[in-house]
Formats: C-alpha cells, structure tokens, sequence
C-alpha cells in the first residue's frame, strides 16, 4: 500500500523465467495497476528460430509474461505454452510463440500483437515490449572478441559491456507512461546482461526509469549464471546495473538466504553457480532485505518460490517509505 493506503500502481522490468515468476508473484498481491515491461532481445531456441525467419521481436519472453499474467490457468495458457513435438519445421516451438507471429504477420506491429494475445488470454495488467523495434544485444568478452546475440554473450564470460544495435530504439509510449504513473518499480529477478540491462539500454526507458519517483525494488538472483555472471556478489549485480542506468538508487534489495537443496546443489556446483550473496557487510544502496525465497522445480532448477516471493514483496509494500 501507498501511504494513502490504496493499493499500488506496479511497473516489474525484465525478462526471461525470472520476469515470469515474479509476475506470479505480484499479482496475487493487492495492486492499483500491474504492467510488465519486457526485453525483446532473445535470440535462442524457437525465439531465435522466429525472429530470424519472419524478421520480427522475439515472441518468447513476452508470451512467458502472458501466460504468468493470465487470468485462466487452464486449457488457454497451457495451449499457449505446449510446445509442438517432433524435428521438423514446427519441432519445439511453443504453440503461443506461433500464434503471436500469427498476429505479428497480420497487425504488421509486434506490440498490437501483444494487445491482442494478451485479449485472447484476459491478462491482469498490461504487457509491454520495451521498443517495437528489432533489436540485437552485443557484447565484448573481457578478451576483447565481439559477441553477437544474448547467446554468445551466456557463453562468454562476464562481458566487459554491452550494447544494443541499433543503439538509438524507440522506446514503446505505453512503457514510458506506465514509469511514468509508477508508485512502485521492480527489476529483477533475472540474467543480469541479457534480462535486466537491455530495457536499461534503450533510450528514453533507462532515464524515465532513474528519475522516477516511485519506489524501487530490485529482487536479487538466487544463483550466479556460468558464462554470464560467474563469481558476482550482490554488489556486483548493482554496480552493473548502475553503470548502464547511472542514478539507479534502489530503495529495498530482497536477497534469498535459502540454501541450495542437498538433491540439487552437487549439479549447480558443477557448472560453477553459486548462490547469490554479499561480500561483507551491506552498506546499500537502499534497505537489504534477507528471506527464504528458493524453490526447487520439478525439473530440478531452482527458481524463486512464488509464495514465499509474494510474501516478500507483500511485506515490503506493506511498509512505510
């Protein structure tokens, strides 16, 4: 609550499974409005496969934040995340990306096709790209070698920096006004150079974003990323966000302090992820928060609980500025 005590006007930025979760999160939670405000730079898997035959945004990070927003959980949004089996043309797309290059080729405007995917499935809120234009994140490896695509960069080793190419997108009206109207911000969780720096890239989003007066939350990652953030603390998340966003201040940090479970933390350890912590003791920016938040998936990843997210952030509404 604000300290009017009417329910918040919440803007979450990100990308990936980490948005998704989040957005489970928070909408459970009281709130005077919810918009999502996505990166569009994914180049792998069906994504990838779309975005260079039809030449259009990537639909995959989008639909995630549709289904998770989704007002029926059932038939509709598991239809939209089926993916089709098989090797042929069709093999391992999911069926929503389909669909919403379906609505791209017939709208001609990657975001009206997110409109109206959002329509079809009663979305609580609003889902929007950070820019309708076609964008590539570049990379440089700490070697000094030119990475191309969110994928290379995964697999590259802590990028000394980042761009967008072009460097100059337009940032999506919708996105601006709903910064804008913010009471509250969310970033994160979610792979630091590749989820949360490219809306921060894009001109007109990254300033509407420092200079809003609303609160600012970021929720940390629960585990380091092999070839993108091996061996970053918590401060070195922040740090990065704020070279690419100068200004950034947070206001509250939500860090996990959940172990990893003992059936999967041989399996991260393999690839060299480490939980996410401090590197002594905090001095800001902002208020560290420190709950249990970790979840384990069937599948055996872990992911940040959605119950005990939403509890989380709850309490942090719930307070005082």
């Amino acid at each position: 609550m604000d300290d009017s005590g009417s329910p918040p006007r919440l803007v979450a930025l990100g990308g990936g499974t980490g948005l998704a979760t989040l957005l489970r999160a928070v909408k459970r939670l009281p709130l005077g409005s919810l918009s999502a405000i996505v990166t569009v730079s994914d180049d792998g898997g069906s994504s990838g496969r779309l975005r260079q035959e039809f030449d259009m945004p990537p639909p995959g990070d989008v639909r995630n934040c549709l289904v998770a927003l989704a007002e029926d959980d059932e038939l509709l949004t598991r239809l939209f995340a089926f993916r089709l089996p098989g090797e042929g043309p069709t093999g391992g797309h999911p069926l929503g990306n389909l669909f919403m290059t379906a609505l791209h080729h017939l709208t001609g405007d990657f975001p009206r096709a997110v409109r109206l995917a959002a329509e079809v499935l009663r979305v609580r809120g609003a889902v929007l790209p950070a820019t309708g234009d076609k964008v590539t994140l570049i990379g440089e490896s700490a070697s000094g070698r030119v990475l191309v695509g969110e994928t290379a960069i995964t697999h590259g080793g802590p990028p000394r920096r980042v761009w967008l190419e072009p460097a100059t997108p337009r940032a999506l009206p919708e996105a601006l006004a709903a910064i804008a109207a913010a009471e509250v911000i969310i970033i994160g969780p979610g792979s630091l150079y590749t989820s949360l720096v490219p809306n921060l890239l894009v001109p007109g989003l990254r300033e509407a974003v420092v200079r809003a007066p609303a609160r600012k939350i970021y929720v940390a990652n629960l585990v380091t990323q092999p070839g993108e953030t091996d061996g970053y603390a918590l401060e070195q998340h922040l740090a990065e966000l704020v070279r690419y966003a100068p200004g950034l201040d947070p206001d509250v940090v939500l860090l996990n302090t959940s172990p990893l479970p003992a059936e999967v933390a041989p399996l991260y350890a393999a690839t060299g992820a480490e939980l996410v912590r401090t590197s002594g003791t905090w001095h800001g920016p902002g208020v560290l928060l420190q709950r249990h938040l970790l979840g384990v998936t069937a599948e055996g990843t872990v992911r940040h609980n959605v119950d005990l997210l939403a509890g989380a952030l709850g309490e942090v509404l719930g307070r005082r500025r």
